[in-house]
């Protein structure tokens, strides 16, 4: 991973430089925008256009590419049409960097903003798909959450430290979620996904366009992947204190749907959606399994002392126990 004095170093050489249009020598003033679990962002003025721009750089892939920028670099190429992305200016694959617009906003509330979350989504997800596009598409995507479940717990199931109480709450979650019909064919049109919902990647303006950002996952899937994560409440819970009620999934299911109007067929949303809800709630309990053991590392690139504190929350016996009763052993999204 490279340090602080690294990425100054790479940003004011020659071929960093002239990628922006500016000659060798230029002095930029780097300002940490924020860091996730393998990335850092610095955003920048443009000393000609007055832009400010943010320089992205990768230390790690959760989805196991060597290309990692250079995937994220084509989402966003991609997304350009629908208007609620940053737009890409370019990447260096060798050094694991991409720049692109930086883009004003807050993060989302739950409490006011569902409706606005909904027509980002719904622009996103009617954006159209190239034929040649090389974002991943698992042929059953329920099927490869799961896999990856399973893989991320195998981590936490391991370790030394791992509590017997909550290897025992999470083998039971694993084992109810397969369950499930995971393996049912995609019924609903293949669409980009984000994957990676929480409030935090959703910039919100008050009297512009709110944007998502933070494209570190895409693939071609079918929507309710998305709605699935961005309702569940291991995301929601995640960067707040909120979990939506049955009333606020209800109407946000409804604000999409309209927001989408006869843009994309939504025919099999109330099968699907359920689906993707329950085992998302799976896939961020075992991805906080898994991230605990590498927080334990010190060796890790990365840490941030609030997700840490999430995390622990996440693998306690009352959060867990809450998930099982009420969410993966009955169908929380059912009409009343």
């Amino acid at each position: 991973m490279m340090r602080y004095e690294d990425i100054v170093a790479y940003a004011q050489s020659g071929a960093f430089l002239k990628q922006l249009g500016l000659p060798e020598g230029t002095q930029l003033d780097l300002q940490l925008l924020g860091q996730g679990e393998y990335n850092r962002n610095y955003s920048f003025l443009h000393p000609k256009t007055g832009k400010k721009l943010v320089l992205r750089i990768n230390t790690g892939s959760q989805m196991h590419l060597q290309d990692q920028i250079g995937y994220e670099f084509g989402a966003l190429q991609a997304l350009q049409s629908s208007g609620r992305t940053p737009k890409p200016y370019f990447c260096d694959r060798q050094a694991g960097a991409l720049v692109m617009e930086w883009l004003p906003g807050r993060p989302l509330r739950y409490e006011t903003d569902l409706e606005e979350a909904a027509k980002i989504l719904a622009d996103i997800h009617t954006t159209p798909v190239a034929q040649d596009s090389t974002l991943l598409s698992p042929k059953r995507p329920a099927r490869a959450i799961y896999e990856e479940c399973l893989e991320m717990v195998s981590h936490y199931y391991s370790w030394d430290k791992a509590e017997k109480a909550i290897c025992r709450l999470l083998e039971q979650m694993v084992e109810e979620v397969g369950k499930l019909p995971l393996d049912a064919p995609a019924t609903s049109p293949r669409c980009i996904v984000n994957t990676e919902l929480n409030s935090g990647n959703f910039l919100i303006q008050q009297d512009g366009h709110s944007c998502l950002v933070d494209w570190e996952k895409p693939l071609l899937s079918e929507p309710e992947q998305d709605l699935g994560h961005f309702l569940a409440p291991t995301t929601t819970f995640w960067k707040t204190d909120v979990i939506l009620t049955p009333e606020q999934i209800r109407q946000f299911v409804e604000c999409y749907q309209r927001a989408v109007g006869d843009r994309l067929d939504l025919a099999h949303l109330q099968q699907r959606l359920p689906l993707y809800f329950t085992v998302t709630c799976l896939r961020g309990v075992t991805w906080c399994a898994m991230a605990l053991r590498e927080y334990d590392d010190p060796a890790r690139p990365l840490t941030n002392a609030s997700t840490l504190q999430k995390i622990q929350q996440y693998l306690s016996t009352d959060f867990l126990e809450r998930l099982l009763r009420d969410y993966v052993r009955q169908n929380f999204l059912k009409e009343e």
